[in-house]
């Protein structure tokens, strides 16, 4: 290998590493904070939310980002098996057993034990995927366009299971006007 060719794989994996640890706001640069709320289960505290936009409404066609902020330590299999579920009960009879596994099995590796005090983010990429964020690294990225879309419809369906959190995130309700 000549010296310059060296030089210039030098330079791309460089490159390479610096996407690699960037954080998510480096893809959405001018993103705003839409909305937020917090995450409760029978009156306990489990997650901040924040959902980040480029734009003054969340639109599946632009990406942005959600992020969560954890104040209950929850295993990385109940994360997986929480959210399989809502994207099940989200997707009655429009995907299929084997994507539902195949998601299950990608997502497994997406997300860890989380604990309090951790920060998730992920960011939606419409027409490529996802990326998921711990704690500002990235962990994993996922070139799955359906599957980003039931992931984080989620939260922004507006069959949420929390459509009070929902209106929040949108910033539909701020988080000081009444339940």
């Amino acid at each position: 290998m000549t010296h310059a060719a060296r030089w210039t794989c030098l330079w791309f994996l460089l490159i390479c590493l610096q996407a690699a640890a960037a954080d998510w706001r480096t893809a959405l640069p001018t993103a705003q904070r839409l909305g937020s709320g917090e995450f409760t289960w029978f009156g306990l505290r489990v997650y901040s939310a924040r959902l980040w936009t480029n734009g003054p409404v969340q639109d599946w066609r632009q990406p942005f980002a959600l992020e969560l902020l954890y104040h209950r330590p929850i295993s990385r299999e109940t994360l997986v098996q929480a959210s399989m579920d809502e994207i099940r009960r989200l997707n009655t009879g429009a995907v299929t057993p084997e994507q539902i596994a195949a998601w299950a099995e990608l997502i497994q590796t997406a997300f860890v034990d989380v604990r309090p005090g951790m920060r998730i983010t992920g960011l939606y990429l419409p027409g490529e995927g996802c990326r998921f964020y711990v704690d500002g690294t990235l962990h994993r990225e996922i070139a799955d366009p359906a599957f980003a879309r039931a992931f984080f419809a989620i939260w922004l369906d507006p069959r949420a299971r929390d459509p009070r959190l929902r209106l929040r995130l949108l910033g539909q309700v701020s988080d000081d006007e009444g339940a």
